[in-house]
C-alpha cells in the first residue's frame, strides 16, 4: 500500500513538473498554398498550450514577395481582442480563436502572396513563442499585353516588335507569330521575365502583315497585334530616267505646235486673200486692155 502510494506521488510529480517546463508548440498543417486571384483561402495554425488562455497572443506577418525585408503585421489576437491591419479590414479574419489560430483571407490580390508567419504566446509558458510558417502564392491570368514598333519602315531598314505584359503568376510565356499573309512563327528576344521583342532586318514587302503577340500561363492567355506596312522608295535612277523623258515629250510636243504655227501661217486666211487680191488684179487689167483695143479698132 505505501508503495502504491509512492508510485502515485512519484507520477503526480513527473506530471505536475513536464506541465511546468512544456513549451508551447505550434504546427503548420500545410507549407506552402496556392489560390486564384479574387478567391479566398483559410491559413491554418494550430498550437498546444497547457496554460489557461486569458492571456493568449495571436500576430500573423507577412514579408511579402514584392519586398521581404519589410514584414507587415496582418492580424493580432490579444487578451481577448482582435486587430487587423488597415489596409486588410474586412479581408481577413480568424476562424476558431482562442482554440484555434487560423486565419481566413478573402478576395486575394497578387500583393498578398508571400510568407505568412504565425506566432502564439501564452503566458507564463515559455516566453519564447511558438512560430509556424507558410508560403502562399497567389495566380493570376496574364494581364493584357501591350504591343508596339519601333525603326524605318522603309523597303531595306530595320523594325523591332515589342511586347509586355504587367501581370501573370505564373509567369506568362511570350511568343509573337506572323498572322497574315501566312503564318509563321517568330524567334523572340526576352527582355526579363515579362517582355518580349523581335528584330527584323532588311524588310520588304514581303514583311508587310499582322503580327501577334500571345502572354500566356494556365489560368489563360492574352493577345494583342501589330499590323506592319513596308514602304518601298522609288529609284532615283528610274526617276531621272522619267524626267528625261517628260521633257522629250514635252519638247516634241513644241516643235509639233511651231510646225503646226508656220504651216497655217502659210496656209491661213492671209494667203487666201493675197492670191483673190492677185487674181482681181489680173482681172483689171485683162478688161482695161480689151477696152483699148476696142477703142482703137473704132479710131
Amino acid at each position: 500500500m505505501g508503495s502504491h502510494r509512492r508510485w502515485m506521488l512519484w507520477t503526480w510529480c513527473v506530471w505536475f513538473s513536464a506541465q511546468e517546463n512544456a513549451a508551447l508548440r505550434v504546427t503548420m498543417s500545410e507549407s506552402n498554398l496556392e489560390v486564384v486571384r479574387g478567391d479566398f483561402v483559410v491559413m491554418p495554425c494550430s498550437f498546444f498550450t497547457s496554460s489557461p488562455l486569458s492571456r493568449l497572443n495571436v500576430i500573423w506577418t507577412l514579408a511579402p514577395f514584392s519586398s521581404p525585408e519589410t514584414p507587415i503585421q496582418v492580424i493580432v489576437y490579444d487578451h481577448g481582442q482582435v486587430i487587423e491591419d488597415p489596409s486588410l479590414i474586412g479581408r481577413v479574419g480568424f476562424t476558431g480563436i482562442p482554440w484555434s489560430a487560423d486565419i481566413v483571407l478573402n478576395d486575394t490580390r497578387v500583393s498578398d502572396a508571400g510568407i505568412y508567419r504565425c506566432m502564439v504566446n501564452n503566458p507564463p509558458e515559455t516566453a519564447d513563442p511558438g512560430i509556424g510558417e507558410l508560403l502562399l502564392s497567389v495566380l493570376a491570368p496574364p494581364s493584357l499585353p501591350a504591343c508596339q514598333w519601333d525603326g524605318d519602315a522603309e523597303s531595306g531598314g530595320s523594325v523591332t516588335l515589342s511586347c509586355a505584359v504587367a501581370e501573370g503568376v505564373p509567369t506568362p510565356e511570350i511568343h509573337w507569330d506572323k498572322l497574315s499573309p501566312e503564318e509563321i512563327s517568330l524567334p523572340i528576344n526576352m527582355k526579363g521575365d515579362l517582355s518580349g521583342s523581335v528584330q527584323i532586318v532588311n524588310v520588304s514587302s514581303q514583311t508587310s502583315g499582322l503580327y501577334r503577340c500571345s502572354a500566356t500561363n494556365l489560368l489563360g492567355t492574352e493577345n494583342c497585334y501589330v499590323n506592319l506596312s513596308i514602304y518601298s522608295t522609288p529609284d532615283r535612277s528610274s526617276g531621272m530616267l522619267q524626267a528625261v523623258l517628260l521633257t522629250l515629250s514635252m519638247s516634241l510636243v513644241l516643235l509639233a505646235l511651231l510646225v503646226l504655227l508656220l504651216w497655217l501661217r502659210r496656209t491661213g486666211p492671209n494667203r487666201k486673200w493675197r492670191e483673190g487680191k492677185e487674181e482681181e488684179e489680173e482681172c483689171y487689167n485683162e478688161i482695161r486692155y480689151t477696152a483699148s483695143l476696142m477703142k482703137r479698132s473704132f479710131v
